[in-house]
């Protein structure tokens, strides 16, 4: 997905704008395995979402 991302949009601005979309895409890969709500978790707070993965 990042390779399509930098093709697409022809690279990331920063180093750290790179290291946030990975982020967010592997926080919603995980929402999506675990079938969470992708809204939802978007809109969470971390720690909640920390400890929910803990109790699966």
């Amino acid at each position: 997905m990042m390779k399509l991302r930098q093709k697409i949009s022809g690279g990331f601005r920063s180093e750290a704008g790179a290291k946030d979309f990975a982020v967010i895409r592997s926080l919603l890969s995980t929402a999506r395995k675990q079938g969470w709500d992708l809204l939802q978790t978007l809109t969470s707070d971390p720690r909640q979402l920390i400890a929910r993965l803990r109790l699966a």
